[in-house]
């Protein structure tokens, strides 16, 4: 999953990709697993967007992903937050971290973000009613891609394995094959991209496979982050994955050096790897800060090892998850739900039931209230089956009363089922 900041809400670790990352980081982004932060001043925040926080440098990134973690838990989104996130796309398709005022104009100064753009094109599909936004959104991200086959965090910066998977992942939550967006100058594929950020065969053992963020003065340094981001990316996946939606075999690392499916399953073990070095979860590795128990990367870790197949993997760093994602979460916010509940589904898990707590309520009370949610349907659902099915029984028994003589009482009792 692809970088912006992490900082309010898609956590510390999409800092990397902003342009600003070092000043971003530093001063925006929460301890990783802060047990009791300090109360932050409250903005006025704009009708329907998710979270309390000022939204200056993730508002389009959390709430893509509220939204996206709602869709696949069958909550439909009041109209008013999918319409606060289509209404921050630019005339010209791209999206910027946030627009205080989108009445005004997108002009040479708007920071146009690829992961946002990217974070927001998937929410928009899933939640469907905005077709053009998404066709524009994907022109947009198409029109951005670098010689190299890659993306940037931003239209003209160098490209990194972070953004150039959240926008791998936009291509193919829209319908397009990622190997059909070629660059104009050169031909690579966003695979080709990608796979230039994948640590070879000549460097330690423990590192084989994994992703950098970048190269540091031509060199690669294996990064978890972009490792899981990496292992969607290389799967054509997008930030929300269906359990068992299959698996990447492992090979041999010269042959996942050319085939990004194979270098997706290499990728996978190394990850498990250094998961299970720290007890099954990631530590962090902000500049100049102490480390620590990475919550947010450990999540989307999650994700990325149940894409690749490694069920038993992800579900071991699930249950770490659970026992500690509780302050994280309610600090960081709605992409911290989010991202806490996209985990949860890629395992097969109830994020309904996430060690007791219920992910999909607290998540939906960051924000306006769903037009509607799952359990609302099917309270729906069983109401009419009961009226239905005792207008039938009705006509049943009232013949058999008349035939027999025998009257009956009959009375029903209809299911309420609430979120």
């Amino acid at each position: 999953m692809a970088i912006t900041a992490r900082s309010l809400a898609a956590p510390a670790r999409r800092c990397a990709a902003a342009l600003a990352a070092a000043v971003l980081c530093a001063a925006a982004a929460p301890a990783a697993f802060a047990a009791d932060p300090a109360p932050a001043a409250s903005p006025k925040l704009p009708k329907g967007l998710y979270g309390s926080t000022d939204p200056k440098y993730d508002g389009v990134w959390r709430q893509s992903l509220a939204l996206l973690a709602q869709d696949t838990t069958g909550v439909r989104p009041a109209d008013s937050a999918v319409d606060w996130l289509a209404g921050q796309q630019c005339a010209d398709g791209a999206f910027t971290a946030y627009r205080a005022d989108p009445k005004r104009p997108c002009d040479a100064k708007t920071l146009r973000d690829t992961n946002q753009t990217a974070a927001a094109v998937q929410a928009l599909a899933a939640v469907g009613g905005h077709a053009d936004a998404v066709r524009k959104g994907v022109s947009w991200l198409k029109s951005a891609q670098n010689d190299d086959g890659g993306w940037g965090s931003a239209s003209g910066a160098p490209s990194d394995a972070n953004s150039t998977s959240v926008v791998i992942g936009a291509l193919a939550a829209t319908g397009t094959k990622p190997e059909s967006v070629t660059a104009k100058k050169g031909g690579k594929t966003p695979y080709e991209g990608l796979l230039a950020f994948r640590l070879g065969c000549d460097v330690e053992k423990k590192d084989r496979g994994a992703f950098a963020f970048q190269a540091k003065d031509g060199k690669l340094a294996a990064n978890e982050d972009a490792t899981a981001a990496a292992v969607l990316g290389a799967l054509g996946k997008g930030f929300v994955v269906e359990q068992g939606a299959g698996a990447a075999k492992s090979a041999s690392c010269e042959a996942a050096a050319k085939d990004a499916h194979a270098a997706a399953g290499g990728a996978a073990d190394q990850l498990g790897s250094v998961l299970d070095a720290h007890d099954h979860h990631l530590m962090s590795a902000m500049p100049g800060a102490e480390s620590q128990p990475d919550v947010g990367n450990t999540a989307d870790a999650v994700v990325a090892l149940a894409a690749a197949g490694r069920a038993d993997a992800a579900k071991q760093s699930l249950g770490w998850l659970r026992e500690h994602s509780a302050a994280w979460a309610k600090q960081s916010g709605p992409a911290a739900y989010a991202q806490l509940i996209l985990a949860t589904h890629a395992t097969g898990g109830d994020p309904r039931d996430f060690g007791g707590t219920d992910l999909v309520t607290k998540l939906n009370a960051t924000g306006p209230k769903p037009a509607s949610a799952a359990s609302d349907q099917q309270a729906e659902k069983d109401q009419k089956e009961d009226e239905g099915g005792g207008s039938v029984w009705w006509v049943v028994l009232v013949g058999l009363a008349a035939g027999a003589g025998i009257g009956f009482l009959l009375s029903g009792r209809r299911k309420q089922n609430q979120l």
